[in-house]
């Protein structure tokens, strides 16, 4: 602990040497923590080290905390790891993530009961009886500084997050462009304005351009790694990566109501050599599992895309379910690296962490040519991962946002006959957002789609997927 305590000193002193005549706002963020318990506690000793220096500072997550570790998605409650890891390092706030949405609205309203620290959001309606708790903004006050923080959940082209439908019944949403010039009072309030957003950089940047009264914005949902803060048009956006590769420490010097400075520097995890020990705790005991632990097979050479781990998994499900073809969107693969060696239950559930269920249904080669492409579209312009047939995307420039031909060729190398009918396979999710004209809505089962995958591979014991993909683009 003493190490770590003379580390975080060592960041703080070069934001220390140059404190105004005003006061200081520090402020610990994070986005994207996937349910990364394992680092939790490396989290929580640099928080305890920072509160050490300044009582004051400020933690808030910028959402999806959950989805992406079994032993937090599927304890339950649901999530409940991550939440006591977040009480006990005393969290102040956070938004709501597109996953915080992946238990339903019952599941979401046991996570805002049982945090101890706000949830935010000002573009959701909730019912007063989904039991939801969330608030819109929070004011602070942090060395006499005022700082308002406004929350924004992320709203995808269907208006609702990029979830599953069934996931948000019952709530509504607004576009945040539309919501944020309601809370331009509340601004002139507070002396420091912060948004807490969740819907990617690249909507970050738009949102400093609209709303330059912000003096930071902490991003999330793209998994952008910021070498430290960015400042654009005046506004500091911050934002990490993906499971906690590093954390943003961002200091403000303030004087009345002005923002004199503002600079964040990087706090990087693996450099950190030891955790809490009352988080250390808590985790061996969320750890204990050795059902996830058991193996179930394994990777002879290592695999570092997500086109290979994709077909792996539509493989699976295609020969397990017996279809002709298997889809799954590419947002859908959760790692990007699985090493060569030994398979857990763990390391699937980790790739195919959000409780899915197959659907297959009977499809023209032409209503299956459709709904690749409007799963394409749905799925922010990633083309899915097929097993069954291969795909050549041409698309109308390198830009890759519009396809402008698609050849689809099944497993024999031939042309797919636009009339003949295929099953073919998919999960709940990519039924709901691929959506395009079908006769056959498809039948859902009661297997998730990592479990059809566990049972795949304790079937084929040593799998080999280096190298493969089922599509080639061009343009």
């Amino acid at each position: 602990m003493k190490k770590i305590f003379l580390s975080i000193v060592s960041v703080l002193l070069f934001s220390l040497m140059s404190i105004s005549h005003g006061e200081t706002v520090r402020i610990l963020s994070v986005n994207d923590m996937h349910a990364a318990i394992d680092k939790m506690p490396k989290l929580a000793a640099i928080v305890d080290s920072l509160r050490a220096i300044d009582p004051g500072l400020l933690v808030l997550s910028g959402g999806d905390n959950r989805t992406g570790n079994p032993y937090n998605d599927l304890y339950e409650p649901v999530s409940y790891p991550m939440i006591s890891l977040m009480n006990l390092i005393g969290f102040d706030a956070s938004a709501l993530g597109n996953h915080e949405y992946d238990s339903k609205v019952e599941g979401l309203a046991k996570m805002t009961a049982l945090s101890n620290f706000r949830y935010l959001a000002a573009n959701i309606t909730c019912p007063e009886e989904s039991g939801i708790k969330v608030a819109p903004y929070q004011v602070f006050d942090v060395n006499g500084v005022k700082v308002g923080v406004l929350g924004i959940t992320q709203v995808g082209d269907y208006g609702y997050p990029d979830t599953h439908p069934d996931n948000v019944k019952g709530l509504s949403f607004q576009k945040p462009e539309e919501v944020i010039p309601e809370y331009k009072w509340l601004t002139e309030q507070c002396d420091v304005n912060i948004l807490l957003t969740h819907v990617g950089y690249e909507n970050d940047l738009e949102l400093a351009k609209r709303f330059p009264y912000y003096d930071v914005i902490i991003s999330s949902h793209s998994h952008t790694q910021l070498e430290s803060g960015e400042l654009h048009n005046g506004v500091l956006i911050t934002q990490n990566g993906y499971q906690l590769p590093c954390v943003a420490f961002t200091t403000l010097e303030v004087e009345g109501d002005r923002v004199l400075s503002k600079r964040t520097e990087n706090i990087f995890l693996d450099r950190i050599s030891s955790g809490n020990e009352a988080a250390e705790a808590l985790l061996e005991h969320f750890n204990n599992n050795p059902e996830f632990e058991r193996v179930i097979g394994t990777l002879s050479s290592d695999l570092s895309t997500y086109d290979a781990l994709g077909v792996m998994m539509c493989d699976a499900w295609r020969e397990e379910l017996g279809c002709d073809i298997a889809i799954e969107n590419y947002g859908g693969v959760r790692y990007d690296v699985f090493p060569a060696g030994p398979i857990t239950v763990k390391d699937i559930l980790n790739l195919d962490p959000y409780m899915n269920t197959a659907v297959v249904m009977t499809l023209t080669g032409k209503e299956l040519s459709d709904m690749l492409a409007a799963c394409f579209t749905a799925d922010r312009n990633r083309f899915p991962i097929t097993s069954g047939c291969t795909a050549t995307v041409t698309y109308t420039d390198a830009t890759k946002t519009q396809i402008k031909k698609l050849e689809l060729l099944d497993a024999n190398g031939k042309k797919l006959d636009m009339k003949k009918k295929y099953r073919v396979m998919t999960n709940n999710y990519v039924a709901s957002i691929a959506d395009s004209p079908r006769q056959d809505q498809g039948e859902r089962g009661t297997d998730t789609t990592s479990s059809i995958i566990i049972k795949w591979l304790e079937k084929v014991g040593t799998v080999d997927y280096q190298g493969r993909s089922s599509f080639t683009e061009k343009w």
